[in-house]
């Protein structure tokens, strides 16, 4: 099983937190857990979260229209939370292109390679995909909301938090909850890359379904680094360089969630207590 895996059969890249060293103490196992979509989730995997995990509270990271079309399933005893982080109308169309393009986004029966170079071309998947996310009004209110969850966990329960592949809104609120815990940025970087991991199957034959090996040789690097993204991978770059702004623009990342997310230094010990051992 690959490192930090969690068996949800019809679950992907679902994996925790627990077990992460932080200083001289670990993150606790059982308890931060990570996924893409629930809506294929076996009866196996949600009597498990059920019953192994004992699962307090379900983080819907996607937006409203993914919500809508593929709600998540109902897990006795866990509370449903939507949280949106960013929403389309939040992607600022670049000048000279046309808005309607956006609206085959929306569209499920659109071509997959047509959507790819809409995204590329309006610049909707990058490096600064990520310092949207949390520093849009909509992030900073759907990840504060995200940490209050956390800070009500109660003993012996789990939070699990997705998006649609668990890599990209998922991945910033491990990076937010890893930091706050006091994780260093190796294993935070280390953390959000288990994706290409988990996802290397899937990121092989979605490579070869949109090009010819011809074509992604001949593709430019930073092209190929967003196809690669938008077919369940995950760039190093992109992560870090949020990183960067956050501890540009506010110090560290730990300051931004004391002035953008209102999680403190009692609440940052709240966190400590409960998820560290």
């Amino acid at each position: 099983m690959l490192r930090q895996a969690i068996d949800l059969p019809g679950v992907g890249n679902a994996r925790e937190l627990g077990g992460y060293a932080v200083g001289d103490k670990h993150v606790q196992r059982g308890i931060l857990l990570r996924t893409a979509s629930l809506n294929r989730a076996t009866p196996e995997a949600l009597a498990r979260l059920h019953d192994e995990y004992h699962l307090q509270t379900i983080v819907d990271l996607r937006m409203s229209i993914e919500q809508e079309r593929q709600p998540d399933p109902q897990i006795p005893g866990a509370t449903h939370r939507g949280v949106q982080v960013i929403e389309m109308e939040d992607f600022p169309i670049p000048e000279g292109v046309d808005p309607s393009k956006l609206d085959l986004l929306n569209d499920p029966t659109a071509n997959r390679m047509e959507l790819f170079e809409i995204a590329y071309e309006c610049g909707m998947v990058g490096p600064q995909m990520y310092v949207d996310f949390l520093l849009g009004e909509r992030g900073k209110r759907g990840y504060a909301a995200f940490f209050r969850e956390l800070l009500a966990l109660e003993a012996g329960r789990a939070i699990l938090w997705h998006c649609t592949d668990g890599k990209d809104r998922t991945g910033c609120a491990a990076m937010l909850v890893l930091c706050a815990l006091g994780a260093d940025r190796k294993t935070v970087l280390a953390d959000y890359l288990l994706t290409n991991d988990f996802n290397a199957q899937l990121i092989d034959a979605a490579l070869h379904h949109f090009a010819t090996p011809q074509q992604l040789a001949e593709m430019p690097a930073q092209k190929l680094e967003v196809l690669r993204v938008m077919v369940g991978g995950v760039s190093e770059e992109y992560l870090a360089n949020a990183m960067d702004v956050l501890e540009e623009r506010y110090g560290s990342v730990g300051a931004y969630l004391r002035d953008e997310l209102d999680v403190g230094e009692a609440e940052l010990e709240q966190l400590r207590a409960i998820l560290l051992a």
